[in-house]
């Protein structure tokens, strides 16, 4: 008896519990909608692409709309100008260089110009140094203590350039695929992590920097492995730490969402926002196939 009083008490609880729910279908305010510009330009040789699109309600997963019919231009301050057109009126505007020259030059600052449905909008990026990478190397191992399966780690070696506090990002491709799980958007100030002082300016990059770009399932037996070192202005370091932030916030400890800064200003102060960024980077990159001669037995 004193089973089924406890059972009919339990399910009472359970019948009041369901009774004091209530569904909220909330109506969130859009606001207005913004240009978004995603653009990293480079001083490597080919095409150099920027992204605009128009921003969606928070709850939309759609593709967001291309903004199209924007014009665009890049200038130096070496006195050089660059338009990028959108031949295919998809939102991609395109430069194509012309003989030999690349549109970035480390050392010069780009100013990003956007005309885009009677707004103007800016942004100022300068080009950074960037360090080269000395070599790439695989260590094999297993995926963790108690794993059967082995794999290779890869790890790269380069050098901060001293005398000066740099900022860089670290990206890796698996054969040819690039790496951009959140936990991939690797950052670093000087070799290292962020840091009030320049600890390690003018050193080997630390080892959770250089381990940094390995994949969750280790690498296999002839993977092609690309690590590229882009080098950043500490705006677009803080650009990326926030973003990274900002996409792996969830869980018991998650705090509530904000806004990404960003370097795109109207130059109407009341017209409409934008979000996003312009970047410029120096690009340095190693290339290495996980064979024989790229393979080292280590104990670490």
């Amino acid at each position: 008896m004193k089973r089924l009083s406890i059972l009919f008490a339990l399910l009472g609880t359970v019948v009041l519990l369901d009774s004091c729910t209530t569904v909220i279908d909330a109506k969130l305010d859009t606001g207005p909608t913004q240009l978004s510009v995603d653009a990293v330009l480079t001083d490597q040789p080919g095409a150099q692409t920027i992204r605009l699109t128009q921003t969606a309600a928070y709850f939309n997963n759609s593709t967001p709309p291309a903004a199209t019919s924007a014009t665009v231009t890049v200038t130096d301050n070496a006195g050089k100008s660059y338009t990028f057109l959108d031949p295919d009126n998809d939102g991609y505007y395109v430069w194509q260089p012309t003989g030999n020259d690349t549109l970035g030059h480390i050392g010069r600052t780009y100013q990003l110009s956007i005309g885009f449905q009677g707004e103007t909008y800016r942004a100022v990026s300068k080009m950074n140094r960037v360090p080269p990478i000395d070599s790439l190397i695989f260590v094999k191992r297993k995926l963790n203590p108690f794993s059967k399966n082995e794999g290779y780690r890869a790890e790269f070696y380069a050098v901060d350039i001293p005398n000066q506090t740099d900022y860089y990002r670290v990206r890796f491709f698996r054969n040819g695929e690039l790496q951009n799980k959140p936990n991939n958007i690797v950052t670093s100030q000087d070799g290292g992590f962020r840091s009030g002082t320049s600890v390690t300016d003018g050193l080997m990059f630390i080892v959770p920097i250089r381990r940094s770009i390995n994949v969750d399932s280790l690498y296999a037996m002839n993977d092609v492995v690309k690590v590229e070192l882009q080098s950043l202005t500490s705006e677009a370091f803080d650009f990326w730490q926030q973003f990274r932030t900002q996409i792996t916030n969830g869980g018991l400890f998650a705090t509530p969402p904000a806004n990404i800064p960003t370097n795109i200003s109207n130059t109407n102060p009341s017209g409409r926002g934008a979000v996003g960024f312009f970047i410029t980077s120096a690009v340095r990159s190693r290339t290495a196939t996980v064979n024989q001669t790229n393979i080292r037995v280590r104990e670490d």
